[in-house]
């Protein structure tokens, strides 16, 4: 595991680079002059020297393999460079952002995970009852359901028409203070949200792969030797079954992050969501670098948990073959 990992951390410096050159490239094709936006309205009479200064200064000069290039040396010393949106160093920016995204991710996958192999579990047992068919039908119907329409009519629910929980946002009105009892109930729509988006693949995936799992021959001879239901679910079943569903922890990543980004912005979530949206507009080259590494880091970490959780589970799987 040890080995895999390295081999991992290994692959992952050029895949960043390229993610990043990548992304200056589409950057500078983007018809927008980020000198120009950083200056605002301020520079519409600015002349072609007091431009050329400027872009000189914030090292948005040159062609995008130049810029690029200036950035990774920047960032392999740990200068992730300026903001040019926000105005703010990047790093700065990160810090005070990443927290929150975080948490928001965390407690929704955790809730997507827990409950949907519950539920998925429960399907299993009983193939074609009521309660499948239900559990089912609403995973395929949440499947095809847009993240933002889910966060507007949670809106609507809970917070127009119920009245029960906040909107959006952080803090309660007329307060800038964070307290653990307003943290929570801000955080309960959002959370609960994206923990619905990502719900029905793992239902989907544990009924499949537990209801496999009971019909096969090691678990009609455990019910053959007389053993408890629960036995031959939790000792037998639901081990074997389980396995995919690693693999698909690792595969939601992506997912997870791009449905956080739409969460944070239906509910003014103080996350990484709002530097996004700023820095895409504004071609923040420096800001959407550090993104786009935070991003593939994210995915690759998830990948390789996956494996790693796969060979944990599953002590026949050969890490030197991954």
């Amino acid at each position: 595991m040890a080995r895999l990992a390295g081999r991992r951390l290994l692959a992952a410096v050029p895949v960043l680079a390229l993610v990043t050159l990548g992304m200056f490239a589409v950057a500078a094709a983007s018809p927008f002059d980020p000198v120009r936006r950083y200056i605002g309205d301020g520079g519409v009479g600015a002349s072609q020297e007091t431009l050329d200064a400027l872009r000189e200064n914030l090292e948005a000069g040159g062609t995008f393999v130049e810029q690029w290039w200036a950035w990774l040396r920047s960032a392999v010393t740990g200068d992730l460079g300026q903001s040019l949106a926000l105005r703010q160093p990047v790093d700065q920016v990160i810090a005070e952002r990443l927290g929150w995204s975080a948490l928001l991710c965390a407690v929704a996958f955790v809730i997507a995970v827990l409950l949907g192999t519950t539920l998925g579990v429960f399907a299993a047992r009983r193939p074609g009852s009521t309660f499948d068919r239900v559990v089912t039908s609403l995973s395929y119907t949440l499947q095809a359901a847009p993240p933002f329409w889910l966060a507007l009519l949670a809106i609507w629910f809970f917070a127009l028409r119920l009245d029960v929980l906040p909107a959006g946002g952080l803090t309660d009105a007329g307060s800038d203070v964070v307290t653990p009892g307003a943290l929570l109930s801000h955080l309960v729509l959002p959370a609960g949200v994206l923990a619905v988006s990502q719900l029905p693949w793992f239902v989907l995936y544990v009924r499949q792969g537990v209801g496999d799992a009971l019909r096969e021959d090691p678990v009609r001879g455990a019910r053959a030797r007389g053993l408890s239901e629960r036995t031959v679910l939790v000792g037998h079943a639901l081990r074997s079954g389980l396995l995919p569903v690693l693999t698909l922890i690792g595969t939601r990543i992506p997912e997870l992050i791009t449905g956080a980004l739409l969460i944070e912005t239906v509910f003014s979530w103080p996350g990484i969501a709002s530097a996004t949206v700023k820095a895409a507009t504004a071609t923040d080259f420096p800001l959407l670098a550090a993104l786009t590494v935070l991003s593939a880091l994210a995915v690759l970490a998830g990948n390789l948990l996956a494996d790693l959780l796969y060979g944990l589970a599953d002590p026949r799987v050969d890490h030197d073959e991954m």
